[in-house]
Formats: structure tokens, sequence, C-alpha cells
């Protein structure tokens, strides 16, 4: 599952082969993912749903939590297999942080709202077990402070922002050792960005 030999010629590939909107998972995390079958999967702000019903079809025992309870009452009627608990990301409701699941999936959308990413962070690695593995694919972090045509509308050393540094940093004071971070041209949803720009990060760690 590790995936330390990911390359962008990689990344625009799997976005090839998946097409347009036929996938919830974007296919860099499809493709990382091919061996998650029998491991128990923590899905942050899993949405509508689509995304950890993928999880499981890969074979995972899937337990979802999203902040909004209006998409999860569908999403339990849809996928009743699936285990779907209201809550938010860097505020892990108590049943999720003790330390039982293989690994934790943080998706497109979850690390530009953090305001205490520290919180978020602590909040995972008490949700992991020993070894555990997390797994965050977003937004680029830069991405998120130009416009389309490269002009810069926010300051990246803004404190607001959750820059690649702070995230590791935060990852580590939690126990997590970082052993993959790859940056992408594409932004998290698939879509092509400036390539002198990063549009999308790709990290993977493990809990010491």
């Amino acid at each position: 599952m590790e995936p330390t030999d990911i390359n962008r010629r990689m990344f625009d590939e799997a976005h090839r082969r998946a097409g347009s909107g036929r996938t919830a998972l974007p296919a860099i995390v499809r493709q990382t993912l091919l061996g998650v079958s029998g491991k128990t999967v923590l899905h942050l702000h899993s949405g509508s749903g689509e995304g950890s019903a993928e999880l499981a079809e890969l074979g995972a025992v899937v337990t979802a939590v999203d902040p909004d309870e209006a998409l999860l009452e569908p999403a339990r009627e849809r996928w009743p297999s699936i285990l779907w608990i209201a809550g938010d990301a860097q505020a892990l409701p108590a049943n999720l942080r003790r330390g039982r699941f293989d690994l934790v999936y943080s998706p497109e959308g979850v690390i530009g709202r953090l305001t205490d990413v520290d919180a978020w962070a602590a909040g995972v690695a008490a949700a992991v077990r020993r070894r555990g593995e997390l797994l965050v694919f977003d937004d680029h972090p830069v991405a998120l402070c130009v416009d389309g045509l490269l002009r810069w509308n926010r300051d990246y050393f803004d404190d607001g922002i959750v820059r690649l540094g702070r995230l590791v940093s935060a990852l580590a004071r939690a126990g997590f050792r970082v052993e993959a971070l790859e940056e992408y041209p594409l932004d998290a949803s698939g879509r092509r960005h400036d390539r002198r720009v990063p549009g999308s990060f790709l990290l993977y760690a493990v809990r010491a």
C-alpha cells in the first residue's frame, strides 16, 4: 500500500484511465489502496458516501464519519453494511479514538478546513492502532493561495493556511512517521491545474 514510487506520470495516467466522474475515490487513491481488503478503515468527511462505498467494494471494513447528519441518513439506507457516524475530523467522537483502525483516509477538502491541525493529528493518532496507516489526498495549500491567473490572493504563511510543513510537524508530534509525500499538477478532484503550481498532494504516514 505504501505509495513511495508514485510520480506525476502515474498520477496523470491513472486519471486518464479512470475517466471524469466515474469513481468517487480519486484514481491515485484507489490505485494506492488496492491492498486494503480485510482492513478496518476510517473515512473522514465521507460526504454523501460514494467514496466509502468504493472502499467497501475494495474489501475494506469501513467506518465513515461526516459532520453533516443530513448526508449520513440516505447513506445509511443505501449502504447499510457501512457504519456511519456524525462527527468532525478534528474532534472525533470518543468511540472512534480507541486505536482500532488499520487505516485512516483523509480526502479532498479536509485539510483546508482545519482550524486546529494538532487536534486533527492527535485524533487520527488515537483512532489507528500501532503501525496503523494514514493516507491524505487533498488540494495543495499553495493552490489555495492563487487564482486562475496565478495571482496570489492569500498569504501562504498566514496562520489560517495548513502548510505542508505544519501538517508534517503536527503528525510527527502525534507519533506518526511520514514515509511518502508527493505533489501533483492536478487538483484533488482531477481538474487540470497550471503545472507551475502544485495542485494536490498525497501523504502517507505510519503511527509508531
